[in-house]
């Protein structure tokens, strides 16, 4: 994500750097990049020209132009800035004091509003809630039968009422139903429109009045762009909503709705949509966004992902094993499994500091590497996977038919854990092998 704005801004600090010391043209003049750079990742206007006069207001100032390192000054301040503009600070949803908690979530068509029900129900069942899913979207066919089926899947019911009947009173029935048995949290998935209208709105203001939840959250396509701002102006406008969650954001290069979305409509990006799996969602950090946007990584949602893959009973384990010598392939293939719960290479890269859209741009991180490392082990015998020493030619010939590979991978993949092997045991004694695996070995 923001990988064409973060080569154009990249491109404009190069300018600050080449010099020793700045003068206030200079900072002029690559601001005027910075803008440019804004413009064309799709950022509102009018944040462009509050974001670049917050910056230049502070660059230009004797403590920047007069330090040893103008140029780190500038991108402090650009960090800090943007961090701003997006927020500043994290901002989950409220839980009420007195449950259930009622969250109604709206949009229109194709932004994922019924799919992102679900993510934030699953999300919150595992933080040990009790979740409801409402369905009050009548109107879309298949639209029950969609929220069902992600019910299911994360293993939230869904409470539904037969065909014809009031979204509003689905919604207050659902309400109902929610206190009468247990469930601390309820969703409502209202009806999406291709575009906004008075009726779509008025019914939305109806089922605000008689479930009066605690959070309004509009669902935005984060692809749109400048259409993304423009339909969360005209929601807040017309519903007060307290948030936004922002979808599909991993396919979108230039950001310009996550650095616009707060500043127009005054409230907070609560979430964010990252991917297609039903986990692929995460709390919006605006200091977080801000570094990756700057090229400087995100080390601390990188870490979370990992703590969230890490098994303790596991680790212990393995550090047991490592220490002993007794690691085996088939513990290599445990730490694929855990490296897999941590998404795909690509988002996990892209946290890496120091790593650029434009290294990444011919280099592909296949995972079907990962794909076939699993399926040559698997295609061996127990034996085999826990005394590698064994696999001869004869067994290495028969492992490559079984597993649709060539003797050569069996080689190349051999070689691979003996080094990773080696590596564990040198760092076994170290951090390391108190924090889950190497998930990485033989990469």
């Amino acid at each position: 994500m923001f990988g064409s704005l973060s080569e154009r801004l990249s491109e404009a600090f190069r300018k600050f750097r080449k010099k020793g010391k700045l003068s206030a043209s200079d900072v002029k003049e690559g601001m005027r990049e910075v803008k440019l750079a804004l413009l064309e990742a799709d950022v509102n206007f009018m944040v462009v020209k509050q974001f670049v006069k917050s910056v230049t207001d502070r660059a230009v100032g004797a403590e920047v132009l007069e330090s040893l390192m103008p140029a780190q000054q500038i991108v402090k301040i650009v960090n800090e800035e943007l961090c701003s503009i997006m927020g500043g600070e994290v901002s989950k949803i409220e839980i009420a004091s007195k449950p259930p908690t009622v969250i109604v979530m709206v949009g229109l068509q194709g932004a994922g509003k019924t799919t992102h029900c679900g993510k934030l129900a699953g999300m919150f069942k595992k933080q040990g809630k009790r979740p409801l899913l409402v369905a009050c979207d009548v109107y879309r066919p298949a639209a029950i039968r969609q929220l069902e089926i992600v019910g299911e899947k994360v293993g939230v019911p869904v409470f539904t009422m037969p065909d014809k009947t009031k979204p509003v009173k689905i919604a207050e029935q659902g309400l109902k139903y929610a206190e009468k048995n247990g469930y601390d949290m309820v969703f409502i998935d209202t009806a999406g429109r291709l575009q906004i209208d008075e009726d779509m709105m008025d019914e939305l203001v109806d089922i605000k009045k008689e479930t009066k939840p605690n959070e309004i959250l509009l669902v935005v396509d984060a692809m749109t762009g400048q259409v993304a701002v423009d339909v969360a102006k005209t929601f807040n406008e017309k519903l007060d909503i307290t948030g936004v969650i922002l979808t599909k954001l991993d396919g979108d290069t230039r950001g310009g709705a996550a650095l616009s979305v707060r500043y127009i409509t005054g409230k907070p990006i609560k979430y964010v949509g990252v991917g297609e799996k039903l986990d692929d969602i995460e709390p919006f950090y605006p200091d977080r966004m801000a570094s990756r946007i700057l090229g400087m990584g995100d080390v601390l949602s990188l870490i979370e992902k990992a703590e969230q893959a890490y098994d303790e009973k596991k680790a212990a384990e393995l550090e047991k094993k490592i220490k002993e010598s007794t690691f085996t392939l088939e513990d290599y293939l445990e730490q694929f499994a855990q490296l897999r719960k941590m998404g795909s290479l690509d988002r996990l890269v892209g946290m890496i500091p120091g790593v650029k859209a434009s290294q990444l741009k011919d280099a592909k991180l296949d995972e079907s590497v990962i794909a076939q490392t699993e399926a040559i082990i698997r295609s061996m015998t127990p034996a085999e996977r826990e005394r590698p020493d064994i696999i001869n030619a004869s067994r290495k010939r028969r492992i490559a038919a079984g597993s649709g590979t060539k003797v050569e991978d069996i080689n190349r993949l051999l070689r691979q854990f003996d080094q990773t092997r080696k590596m564990m045991k040198q760092f076994s004694s170290g951090k390391f092998g108190r924090r889950g695996g190497f998930p990485f070995g033989g990469m």
